[in-house]
């Protein structure tokens, strides 16, 4: 880790509750904070530490563990770093302080998140509005518990001349004849002998 960085991430973990930290790159590191600490975080890497732009918000979702994981990605023009600051809230009625006062695009991202994961942000401009899903009815898609499958039995109709197949078997014939054919010939082998030792027997 870049000396600056490390210096601002000492700070972060100084003053706002930090935990624990995950170097990914000398230039790209991200920090756990309370939830509750995190707009606070966020403007003073803004306007303390040089960290101005928000480059992303995105989310989690460890259901396992009841809890979707906020990451919010900074980038600093002039020291070339990357910090990411990582929050968890709970799953049930997922809620979140806005930043939209801090960066005008979070707002975006924000709009997304809601839509996409059901995590409310309170306050954020237009955030009850749909982007994509317009007239979306039920859980969010992007959640774990959100099934696939069933939506799309229940949403789209079956074409006529469409057949389902098994991916693993489908692929493994298609990318992987040879292989497909030898493992074939060796259980009918195998079936033989099983077969005929029980004749036998």
């Amino acid at each position: 880790m870049k000396r600056k960085m490390k210096d601002t991430i000492e700070k972060i973990r100084s003053m706002f509750d930090g935990g624990d930290t995950d170097e990914k790159r000398e230039d790209l590191v991200f920090v756990t904070v309370p939830a509750t600490q995190v707009v606070d975080c966020l403007g003073y890497l803004r306007d303390r530490a040089g960290y101005r732009h928000l480059v992303m918000i995105s989310t989690v979702d460890h259901i396992e563990r009841g809890v979707f994981q906020l990451t919010y990605l900074l980038h600093s023009y002039e020291k070339h770093h990357d910090i990411g600051v990582r929050a968890e809230i709970g799953r049930d009625n997922a809620s979140m302080d806005s930043i939209h006062h801090l960066w005008a695009g979070a707002q975006v991202y924000q709009r997304e998140l809601r839509e996409m994961f059901g995590i409310d942000f309170p306050g954020s401009p237009r955030v009850d509005e749909p982007m994509l899903l317009e007239g979306w009815e039920g859980i969010p898609p992007m959640r774990r518990d959100f099934d696939t499958k069933k939506y799309s039995e229940e949403t789209f109709f079956p074409r006529e001349g469409r057949v389902t197949v098994d991916p693993a078997t489908h692929m493994a014939g298609k990318n992987y004849a040879g292989e497909e054919l030898v493992k074939r010939s060796v259980k009918e082998m195998v079936r033989g002998r099983r077969k005929r030792k029980g004749n036998d027997g």
